[in-house]
Protein backbone atom coordinates (compact mmCIF):
# COMPACT_ATOMS: atom_id res chain seq x y z
CA UNK A 1 0.00 0.00 0.00
CA UNK A 2 1.12 3.63 -1.00
CA UNK A 3 2.05 6.43 1.50
CA UNK A 4 -0.75 8.11 0.84
CA UNK A 5 -3.18 5.37 1.62
CA UNK A 6 -1.40 4.99 4.99
CA UNK A 7 -1.48 9.09 5.36
CA UNK A 8 -5.52 8.96 5.35
CA UNK A 9 -5.31 7.25 8.58
CA UNK A 10 -3.07 9.85 10.53
CA UNK A 11 0.12 8.37 9.59
CA UNK A 12 3.47 9.64 9.07
CA UNK A 13 4.54 8.36 5.29
CA UNK A 14 8.11 9.40 6.38
CA UNK A 15 8.09 7.54 9.31
CA UNK A 16 7.05 4.16 7.51
CA UNK A 17 10.30 4.80 5.00
CA UNK A 18 12.51 3.36 7.77
CA UNK A 19 15.14 0.63 5.98
CA UNK A 20 13.54 -2.24 8.43
CA UNK A 21 10.46 -1.42 7.46
CA UNK A 22 10.70 -1.42 3.84
CA UNK A 23 12.76 -4.32 3.73
CA UNK A 24 10.21 -5.89 5.84
CA UNK A 25 7.15 -4.97 3.94
CA UNK A 26 8.41 -5.75 0.14
CA UNK A 27 9.14 -9.34 1.48
CA UNK A 28 5.76 -10.47 2.53
CA UNK A 29 2.15 -10.09 0.77
CA UNK A 30 -0.10 -8.04 1.24
CA UNK A 31 -2.50 -9.49 4.33
CA UNK A 32 0.44 -10.30 6.34
CA UNK A 33 1.96 -6.75 6.14
CA UNK A 34 -0.63 -6.08 9.03
CA UNK A 35 1.37 -8.45 10.79
CA UNK A 36 4.66 -6.46 10.22
CA UNK A 37 2.48 -3.37 11.27
CA UNK A 38 1.73 -5.16 14.72
CA UNK A 39 5.44 -5.85 14.99
CA UNK A 40 6.78 -2.62 14.76
CA UNK A 41 3.81 -1.16 16.95
CA UNK A 42 5.37 0.70 19.81
CA UNK A 43 8.81 1.06 18.43
CA UNK A 44 7.61 3.37 15.42
CA UNK A 45 5.02 6.25 16.89
CA UNK A 46 2.05 6.29 16.07
CA UNK A 47 1.54 2.71 14.48
CA UNK A 48 -0.82 1.58 16.55
CA UNK A 49 -3.25 4.32 15.32
CA UNK A 50 -3.06 2.74 12.28
CA UNK A 51 -3.52 -0.59 13.29
CA UNK A 52 -6.93 0.01 14.46
CA UNK A 53 -8.09 2.68 12.39
CA UNK A 54 -7.69 0.40 9.08
CA UNK A 55 -10.56 -1.86 8.00
CA UNK A 56 -11.42 -3.57 5.12
CA UNK A 57 -15.25 -3.43 4.16
CA UNK A 58 -14.78 -7.27 2.32
CA UNK A 59 -14.32 -8.70 6.04
CA UNK A 60 -17.79 -10.84 6.50
CA UNK A 61 -19.73 -9.57 9.58
CA UNK A 62 -19.43 -11.99 12.77
CA UNK A 63 -22.63 -14.05 14.37
CA UNK A 64 -21.28 -12.59 17.42
CA UNK A 65 -21.96 -8.59 15.62
CA UNK A 66 -25.47 -9.35 14.14
CA UNK A 67 -26.16 -10.30 17.72
CA UNK A 68 -24.87 -7.62 19.25
CA UNK A 69 -27.43 -4.91 16.72
CA UNK A 70 -30.09 -7.35 17.80
CA UNK A 71 -29.66 -6.92 21.08
CA UNK A 72 -28.60 -3.73 21.67
CA UNK A 73 -31.22 -1.83 18.93
CA UNK A 74 -34.22 0.26 20.14
CA UNK A 75 -37.28 -0.92 19.14
CA UNK A 76 -38.12 -1.30 15.48
CA UNK A 77 -40.75 1.97 15.76
CA UNK A 78 -38.52 4.14 15.71
CA UNK A 79 -37.06 4.16 12.34
CA UNK A 80 -37.79 7.29 10.33
CA UNK A 81 -38.14 9.48 13.41
CA UNK A 82 -37.40 13.27 13.13
CA UNK A 83 -38.85 14.65 16.19
CA UNK A 84 -37.10 12.54 19.24
CA UNK A 85 -39.36 11.00 21.34
CA UNK A 86 -37.57 9.17 24.29
CA UNK A 87 -39.79 6.78 25.28
CA UNK A 88 -40.30 5.13 22.22
CA UNK A 89 -36.83 3.49 22.52
CA UNK A 90 -38.02 0.98 25.34
CA UNK A 91 -37.48 -2.31 24.83
CA UNK A 92 -36.93 -5.46 26.56
CA UNK A 93 -34.44 -8.02 26.43
CA UNK A 94 -33.60 -11.39 27.86
CA UNK A 95 -30.25 -11.65 29.74
CA UNK A 96 -28.36 -14.42 32.04
CA UNK A 97 -28.05 -13.43 35.28
CA UNK A 98 -26.43 -14.95 38.35
CA UNK A 99 -28.52 -15.13 41.92
CA UNK A 100 -25.80 -14.12 44.47
CA UNK A 101 -25.61 -13.39 48.29
CA UNK A 102 -25.11 -9.65 48.78
CA UNK A 103 -22.98 -10.02 50.99
CA UNK A 104 -20.07 -11.50 48.34
CA UNK A 105 -21.39 -9.40 45.71
CA UNK A 106 -18.30 -7.09 45.45
CA UNK A 107 -15.92 -9.89 45.05
CA UNK A 108 -17.82 -11.57 42.37
CA UNK A 109 -18.15 -8.45 40.35
CA UNK A 110 -14.00 -8.46 40.43
CA UNK A 111 -13.57 -12.12 39.59
CA UNK A 112 -16.03 -11.76 36.77
CA UNK A 113 -15.53 -8.33 35.34
CA UNK A 114 -15.41 -9.28 31.90
CA UNK A 115 -18.11 -11.25 32.31
CA UNK A 116 -20.67 -8.96 33.30
CA UNK A 117 -22.79 -6.82 30.70
CA UNK A 118 -21.76 -3.07 29.88
CA UNK A 119 -24.43 -0.70 28.62
CA UNK A 120 -24.66 3.33 29.76
CA UNK A 121 -26.31 3.87 32.82
CA UNK A 122 -27.04 0.16 33.34
CA UNK A 123 -27.05 -1.07 36.44
CA UNK A 124 -25.38 -4.35 37.08
CA UNK A 125 -26.69 -5.51 40.22
CA UNK A 126 -30.12 -5.81 41.05
CA UNK A 127 -32.77 -6.89 43.78
CA UNK A 128 -33.87 -10.69 43.21
CA UNK A 129 -37.28 -10.03 43.38
CA UNK A 130 -37.83 -13.48 45.52
CA UNK A 131 -35.08 -12.97 48.18
CA UNK A 132 -34.20 -9.38 49.92
CA UNK A 133 -30.69 -11.16 51.17
CA UNK A 134 -29.54 -12.09 47.26
CA UNK A 135 -29.06 -10.14 44.02
CA UNK A 136 -28.79 -10.93 40.78
CA UNK A 137 -25.85 -10.15 38.84
CA UNK A 138 -26.34 -9.45 35.21
CA UNK A 139 -23.72 -11.13 32.17
CA UNK A 140 -23.00 -10.54 28.88
CA UNK A 141 -25.39 -12.81 27.04
CA UNK A 142 -22.71 -12.94 24.01
CA UNK A 143 -20.14 -14.49 26.76
CA UNK A 144 -22.76 -16.71 27.86
CA UNK A 145 -23.45 -19.22 25.32
CA UNK A 146 -26.63 -21.04 25.68
CA UNK A 147 -27.07 -19.37 29.18
CA UNK A 148 -24.40 -21.89 30.46
CA UNK A 149 -20.73 -21.07 32.08
CA UNK A 150 -17.65 -22.18 31.28
CA UNK A 151 -15.24 -24.23 33.52
CA UNK A 152 -12.87 -21.56 34.63
CA UNK A 153 -16.17 -19.30 35.40
CA UNK A 154 -17.50 -22.07 37.76
CA UNK A 155 -14.17 -22.91 39.42
CA UNK A 156 -14.33 -18.91 40.10
CA UNK A 157 -18.19 -19.26 41.61
CA UNK A 158 -17.22 -23.12 43.09
CA UNK A 159 -14.51 -21.18 44.95
CA UNK A 160 -16.83 -18.48 46.25
CA UNK A 161 -19.49 -20.76 46.76
CA UNK A 162 -22.27 -19.44 44.63
CA UNK A 163 -24.96 -21.42 42.33
CA UNK A 164 -23.61 -21.87 38.71
CA UNK A 165 -27.02 -21.72 37.78
CA UNK A 166 -27.14 -19.41 35.58
CA UNK A 167 -31.08 -17.66 35.01
CA UNK A 168 -33.12 -15.81 32.20
CA UNK A 169 -34.27 -12.11 33.59
CA UNK A 170 -36.57 -10.12 31.51
CA UNK A 171 -33.96 -6.44 31.23
CA UNK A 172 -35.92 -3.55 30.05
CA UNK A 173 -33.46 -1.23 28.42
CA UNK A 174 -34.34 2.56 27.73
CA UNK A 175 -33.18 5.52 26.14
CA UNK A 176 -30.13 5.72 28.49
CA UNK A 177 -29.03 2.48 27.72
CA UNK A 178 -28.33 2.87 23.90
CA UNK A 179 -24.98 4.83 22.90
CA UNK A 180 -25.89 8.26 20.24
CA UNK A 181 -24.53 5.55 17.51
CA UNK A 182 -27.02 2.72 17.78
CA UNK A 183 -29.64 5.59 18.65
CA UNK A 184 -28.74 7.22 15.46
CA UNK A 185 -28.48 3.58 13.13
CA UNK A 186 -32.00 2.90 14.38
CA UNK A 187 -33.95 5.87 13.31
CA UNK A 188 -32.06 7.05 10.22
CA UNK A 189 -32.76 4.58 7.21
CA UNK A 190 -31.26 1.36 6.79
CA UNK A 191 -28.19 1.32 4.37
CA UNK A 192 -27.16 4.99 4.87
CA UNK A 193 -24.29 6.62 6.77
CA UNK A 194 -25.23 7.18 10.60
CA UNK A 195 -23.20 10.54 12.10
CA UNK A 196 -22.13 10.86 15.20
CA UNK A 197 -18.40 12.27 15.43
CA UNK A 198 -18.34 16.11 16.05
CA UNK A 199 -15.62 18.31 16.41
CA UNK A 200 -15.97 19.53 20.08
CA UNK A 201 -15.58 23.70 20.65
CA UNK A 202 -16.11 24.08 24.07
CA UNK A 203 -19.67 23.88 24.59
CA UNK A 204 -20.74 23.48 21.02
CA UNK A 205 -20.52 19.97 19.17
CA UNK A 206 -19.62 21.25 15.32
CA UNK A 207 -21.22 18.56 12.97
CA UNK A 208 -20.83 18.64 8.99
CA UNK A 209 -24.34 16.59 8.00
CA UNK A 210 -24.59 15.14 4.67
CA UNK A 211 -27.66 15.92 2.66
CA UNK A 212 -29.55 12.38 3.71
CA UNK A 213 -29.17 13.18 7.07
CA UNK A 214 -30.94 16.74 7.09
CA UNK A 215 -33.98 15.82 7.31
CA UNK A 216 -33.23 14.34 11.07
CA UNK A 217 -30.83 17.04 12.13
CA UNK A 218 -32.85 18.41 14.75
CA UNK A 219 -33.06 14.70 16.17
CA UNK A 220 -28.92 14.00 15.94
CA UNK A 221 -28.24 17.51 17.39
CA UNK A 222 -30.23 16.41 20.27
CA UNK A 223 -29.05 13.08 20.99
CA UNK A 224 -25.32 14.51 20.91
CA UNK A 225 -26.51 16.85 23.75
CA UNK A 226 -28.05 13.72 25.64
CA UNK A 227 -25.06 11.88 25.19
CA UNK A 228 -22.02 13.81 25.59
CA UNK A 229 -21.98 16.30 29.32
CA UNK A 230 -20.87 19.14 28.68
CA UNK A 231 -22.11 20.04 25.51
CA UNK A 232 -25.10 22.54 25.46
CA UNK A 233 -25.07 23.63 21.60
CA UNK A 234 -24.68 21.51 18.42
CA UNK A 235 -24.64 23.58 14.83
CA UNK A 236 -24.41 22.53 11.55
CA UNK A 237 -22.38 23.72 8.62
CA UNK A 238 -24.32 24.71 6.01
CA UNK A 239 -22.00 26.35 3.76
CA UNK A 240 -18.02 26.02 2.78
CA UNK A 241 -14.97 28.00 4.37
CA UNK A 242 -15.25 30.48 1.18
CA UNK A 243 -15.30 33.87 2.88
CA UNK A 244 -12.81 36.30 2.90
CA UNK A 245 -12.97 36.21 6.83
CA UNK A 246 -12.69 32.01 6.80
CA UNK A 247 -15.66 31.78 8.74
CA UNK A 248 -18.70 29.91 7.45
CA UNK A 249 -22.64 29.65 7.73
CA UNK A 250 -24.28 27.49 10.61
CA UNK A 251 -27.58 26.42 11.48
CA UNK A 252 -28.32 25.71 15.45
CA UNK A 253 -29.59 22.00 15.48
CA UNK A 254 -30.09 21.61 19.30
CA UNK A 255 -29.76 23.68 22.99
CA UNK A 256 -29.43 26.68 23.42
CA UNK A 257 -27.88 29.56 20.59
CA UNK A 258 -25.00 30.65 22.27
CA UNK A 259 -22.11 31.32 20.56
CA UNK A 260 -19.70 32.71 22.31
CA UNK A 261 -17.39 29.71 24.18
CA UNK A 262 -14.14 29.27 25.92
CA UNK A 263 -11.74 26.33 24.59
CA UNK A 264 -8.61 25.25 25.91
CA UNK A 265 -5.23 24.11 23.79
CA UNK A 266 -2.07 23.09 24.79
CA UNK A 267 -2.98 24.31 28.65
CA UNK A 268 -3.57 27.61 26.92
CA UNK A 269 -7.21 29.34 27.13
CA UNK A 270 -9.30 31.21 24.20
CA UNK A 271 -12.19 32.73 23.89
CA UNK A 272 -14.30 33.06 20.42
CA UNK A 273 -17.05 33.53 18.87
CA UNK A 274 -17.62 30.30 17.20
CA UNK A 275 -20.12 32.27 14.08
CA UNK A 276 -17.56 34.73 13.46
CA UNK A 277 -14.22 33.58 13.69
CA UNK A 278 -12.29 30.47 12.79
CA UNK A 279 -11.47 28.02 15.01
CA UNK A 280 -10.26 24.03 14.27
CA UNK A 281 -9.87 21.74 17.58
CA UNK A 282 -8.23 19.22 14.77
CA UNK A 283 -5.39 21.74 14.55
CA UNK A 284 -3.93 21.29 18.07
CA UNK A 285 -1.16 19.02 17.73
CA UNK A 286 0.05 21.47 14.31
CA UNK A 287 0.16 24.78 17.06
CA UNK A 288 2.02 22.70 19.34
CA UNK A 289 4.29 21.51 16.53
CA UNK A 290 5.10 24.43 15.29
CA UNK A 291 5.86 25.97 19.21
CA UNK A 292 8.16 23.43 19.41
CA UNK A 293 10.35 24.72 16.90
CA UNK A 294 10.68 28.30 18.21
CA UNK A 295 13.09 29.22 21.14
CA UNK A 296 13.30 32.14 23.68
CA UNK A 297 14.32 35.36 21.57
CA UNK A 298 12.82 34.11 18.20
CA UNK A 299 10.90 36.30 16.35
CA UNK A 300 7.44 35.13 14.73
CA UNK A 301 5.26 36.88 11.76
CA UNK A 302 2.33 35.36 12.19
CA UNK A 303 0.69 36.31 8.50
CA UNK A 304 -3.06 35.07 9.50
CA UNK A 305 -3.02 34.85 12.81
CA UNK A 306 -6.78 34.08 14.18
CA UNK A 307 -7.43 34.29 17.74
CA UNK A 308 -3.80 33.35 18.60
CA UNK A 309 -3.66 29.69 18.93
CA UNK A 310 0.93 30.34 16.97
CA UNK A 311 0.75 33.65 18.63
CA UNK A 312 -0.07 33.02 22.26
CA UNK A 313 1.97 30.18 23.43
CA UNK A 314 4.58 31.61 21.50
CA UNK A 315 4.52 34.66 23.36
CA UNK A 316 4.34 32.72 26.26
CA UNK A 317 7.57 30.94 25.39
CA UNK A 318 8.91 34.29 25.21
CA UNK A 319 9.53 35.10 21.54
CA UNK A 320 9.43 38.35 20.06
CA UNK A 321 5.37 38.36 17.42
CA UNK A 322 3.98 40.43 14.92
CA UNK A 323 0.37 38.71 14.62
CA UNK A 324 -1.84 40.06 11.80
CA UNK A 325 -5.24 38.76 10.68
CA UNK A 326 -7.57 40.37 7.85
CA UNK A 327 -11.15 39.43 9.92
CA UNK A 328 -12.12 42.46 12.04
CA UNK A 329 -13.54 40.12 14.44
CA UNK A 330 -10.90 37.51 14.70
CA UNK A 331 -8.19 40.66 15.21
CA UNK A 332 -10.63 42.19 17.96
CA UNK A 333 -10.54 38.10 19.49
CA UNK A 334 -6.81 37.98 19.44
CA UNK A 335 -6.75 41.06 21.23
CA UNK A 336 -9.02 39.55 24.07
CA UNK A 337 -7.03 36.81 24.58
CA UNK A 338 -3.34 38.33 24.37
CA UNK A 339 -4.91 40.13 27.52
CA UNK A 340 -6.73 37.27 28.71
CA UNK A 341 -3.43 35.69 28.89
CA UNK A 342 -1.27 38.29 30.04
CA UNK A 343 0.54 38.73 26.81
CA UNK A 344 -0.77 41.75 24.99
CA UNK A 345 2.44 43.76 25.94
CA UNK A 346 4.35 40.65 24.04
CA UNK A 347 2.57 40.49 21.04
CA UNK A 348 2.05 43.49 18.47
CA UNK A 349 -0.88 42.55 16.28
CA UNK A 350 -2.55 44.01 13.09
CA UNK A 351 -5.97 44.12 11.23
CA UNK A 352 -4.24 44.14 7.64
CA UNK A 353 -4.82 42.06 4.14
CA UNK A 354 -1.76 39.34 4.48
CA UNK A 355 0.34 40.80 1.37
CA UNK A 356 0.04 44.71 3.19
CA UNK A 357 1.15 42.79 6.33
CA UNK A 358 4.16 41.16 4.58
CA UNK A 359 5.24 44.04 2.46
CA UNK A 360 4.67 46.54 5.34
CA UNK A 361 5.67 45.40 9.07
CA UNK A 362 7.20 42.02 8.53
CA UNK A 363 9.52 43.61 5.52
CA UNK A 364 10.30 46.80 8.36
CA UNK A 365 10.81 44.10 10.78
CA UNK A 366 13.62 42.40 8.86
CA UNK A 367 15.46 45.17 7.39
CA UNK A 368 16.00 46.53 10.77
CA UNK A 369 17.32 43.15 12.42
CA UNK A 370 18.85 40.94 9.52
CA UNK A 371 21.47 43.66 8.84
CA UNK A 372 22.58 43.63 12.36
CA UNK A 373 22.33 40.06 13.00
CA UNK A 374 26.01 38.75 13.78
CA UNK A 375 27.02 35.31 12.79
CA UNK A 376 26.98 33.97 16.51
CA UNK A 377 23.80 35.29 17.57
CA UNK A 378 20.95 32.63 18.08
CA UNK A 379 17.78 34.26 16.78
CA UNK A 380 15.88 32.50 14.51
CA UNK A 381 12.73 34.40 12.23
CA UNK A 382 10.15 32.65 12.07
CA UNK A 383 7.11 33.15 8.97
CA UNK A 384 3.52 31.54 9.96
CA UNK A 385 1.09 31.56 7.11
CA UNK A 386 -2.04 29.02 8.15
CA UNK A 387 -4.38 30.29 4.87
CA UNK A 388 -4.42 26.75 3.56
CA UNK A 389 -6.42 27.47 0.27
CA UNK A 390 -4.63 30.13 -0.68
CA UNK A 391 -1.37 30.74 1.54
CA UNK A 392 1.01 29.00 -0.99
CA UNK A 393 -0.04 32.00 -3.68
CA UNK A 394 1.48 34.89 -1.21
CA UNK A 395 5.06 33.25 -0.90
CA UNK A 396 5.50 35.59 -4.30
CA UNK A 397 5.58 38.81 -2.06
CA UNK A 398 9.15 37.56 -0.71
CA UNK A 399 10.46 37.89 -4.09
CA UNK A 400 12.74 40.56 -3.33
CA UNK A 401 11.16 41.62 -0.33
CA UNK A 402 14.73 42.97 0.85
CA UNK A 403 17.32 44.95 -0.34
CA UNK A 404 21.01 44.49 -0.11
CA UNK A 405 23.15 41.55 1.31
CA UNK A 406 22.09 39.22 3.76
CA UNK A 407 24.96 39.48 6.87
CA UNK A 408 24.16 35.17 7.68
CA UNK A 409 22.83 32.51 5.55
CA UNK A 410 21.58 31.07 8.78
CA UNK A 411 19.68 34.17 10.01
CA UNK A 412 17.37 34.06 6.92
CA UNK A 413 13.57 33.90 7.82
CA UNK A 414 12.08 30.04 7.60
CA UNK A 415 8.80 29.98 6.56
CA UNK A 416 6.06 27.40 7.69
CA UNK A 417 3.18 27.72 4.42
CA UNK A 418 -0.20 25.44 4.97
CA UNK A 419 -1.85 24.05 1.76
CA UNK A 420 -4.89 21.91 0.78
CA UNK A 421 -3.71 18.93 -2.21
CA UNK A 422 -5.75 16.82 -4.19
CA UNK A 423 -2.99 15.56 -5.87
CA UNK A 424 -1.80 11.84 -5.98
CA UNK A 425 1.85 13.01 -4.62
CA UNK A 426 0.67 15.64 -1.98
CA UNK A 427 3.98 17.19 -1.17
CA UNK A 428 4.92 17.35 -4.69
CA UNK A 429 1.96 19.50 -5.43
CA UNK A 430 2.40 21.69 -2.55
CA UNK A 431 6.20 21.95 -3.73
CA UNK A 432 5.82 22.73 -7.16
CA UNK A 433 3.35 25.31 -6.46
CA UNK A 434 5.32 27.07 -3.58
CA UNK A 435 8.43 26.84 -6.23
CA UNK A 436 5.98 28.66 -8.44
CA UNK A 437 5.58 31.59 -6.78
CA UNK A 438 8.70 31.83 -5.25
CA UNK A 439 10.56 31.51 -8.93
CA UNK A 440 13.19 28.98 -7.69
CA UNK A 441 13.48 25.44 -6.84
CA UNK A 442 13.66 23.99 -3.36
CA UNK A 443 15.05 20.57 -3.79
CA UNK A 444 16.66 19.48 -0.88
CA UNK A 445 15.71 23.21 0.59
CA UNK A 446 12.19 22.34 2.21
CA UNK A 447 10.40 19.39 4.29
CA UNK A 448 6.94 18.71 3.87
CA UNK A 449 4.45 17.50 7.02
CA UNK A 450 0.84 16.29 6.57
CA UNK A 451 -1.11 17.72 9.32
CA UNK A 452 -4.65 15.86 8.22
CA UNK A 453 -6.86 13.99 6.34
CA UNK A 454 -9.51 16.76 5.52
CA UNK A 455 -11.83 14.56 3.25
CA UNK A 456 -11.50 11.84 0.99
CA UNK A 457 -8.64 12.34 -1.58
CA UNK A 458 -7.75 15.51 0.29
CA UNK A 459 -4.72 16.27 2.36
CA UNK A 460 -3.77 19.69 4.48
CA UNK A 461 0.45 20.28 4.25
CA UNK A 462 2.86 22.26 5.84
CA UNK A 463 5.88 23.21 3.82
CA UNK A 464 8.99 24.78 5.73
CA UNK A 465 11.94 25.96 3.91
CA UNK A 466 14.66 28.83 4.36
CA UNK A 467 14.05 31.63 2.13
CA UNK A 468 16.72 31.40 0.11
CA UNK A 469 18.85 34.83 0.02
CA UNK A 470 18.81 35.15 -4.28
CA UNK A 471 14.93 35.24 -3.53
CA UNK A 472 14.87 37.97 -0.75
CA UNK A 473 16.90 39.84 -1.52
CA UNK A 474 17.02 42.65 -3.75
CA UNK A 475 21.06 43.91 -4.26
CA UNK A 476 22.52 46.81 -5.56
CA UNK A 477 24.03 46.48 -8.45
CA UNK A 478 28.21 46.38 -8.85
CA UNK A 479 30.02 49.52 -9.04
CA UNK A 480 27.01 51.81 -8.07
CA UNK A 481 28.25 54.56 -6.30
CA UNK A 482 24.76 55.48 -4.44
CA UNK A 483 23.70 52.11 -2.46
CA UNK A 484 19.95 53.95 -1.90
CA UNK A 485 19.74 54.21 -6.07
CA UNK A 486 16.79 53.12 -7.59
CA UNK A 487 18.44 50.72 -9.80
CA UNK A 488 18.78 47.50 -8.34
CA UNK A 489 20.91 44.83 -9.57
CA UNK A 490 19.95 41.06 -10.50
CA UNK A 491 21.52 37.73 -10.18
CA UNK A 492 22.52 38.16 -13.87
CA UNK A 493 24.41 41.75 -13.06
CA UNK A 494 26.48 39.44 -10.53
CA UNK A 495 27.50 36.59 -12.48
CA UNK A 496 28.34 39.18 -14.95
CA UNK A 497 30.84 40.57 -12.25
CA UNK A 498 32.16 37.22 -11.47
CA UNK A 499 33.29 36.21 -14.59
CA UNK A 500 34.63 39.59 -15.24
CA UNK A 501 36.97 39.33 -12.85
Amino acid sequence: FSSRTLWRFGYSARLLKTNHFRTAASNTSFPAVWMVLAQYSGRIPGLSVVVKKISFSTMPETVEDKANLELYSPHPEVRGMTLLNREAFKRTVVVPVLKVKKEIVNRLLKSLKHMLLQRPGLKRVVEDPEDEDSRLVILDPHKIPEFSLGESEQEVLKQLNVCPEVSKYNLELTYENFKSEEILRAVLPEGQEVTSGFSRVGHIAHLNLRDHQLPYRHLIGQVIIDKNPGVTCVVNKTNIIDSTYRNFQMEVLAGESKLVTKVKENNIAYELDFSKVYWNPRLSTEHGRIIELLKPGDVLFDVFAGIGPFAIPAAKKKCHVFANDLNPESYNWLLHNCRLNKVDNKIKAFNMDGRDFLLGPVREELSKELPILKEEQKTSFHIVMNLPALATEFLGVFRHLLVGEPCSTAGLPTVHCYGFSKHDNPTKDIQERAEASLGTSLDGRCSTYLVRNVAPNKEMLCISFQIPADVLYKRPCPGEANPASKRLCTSKDFSEEKLLS
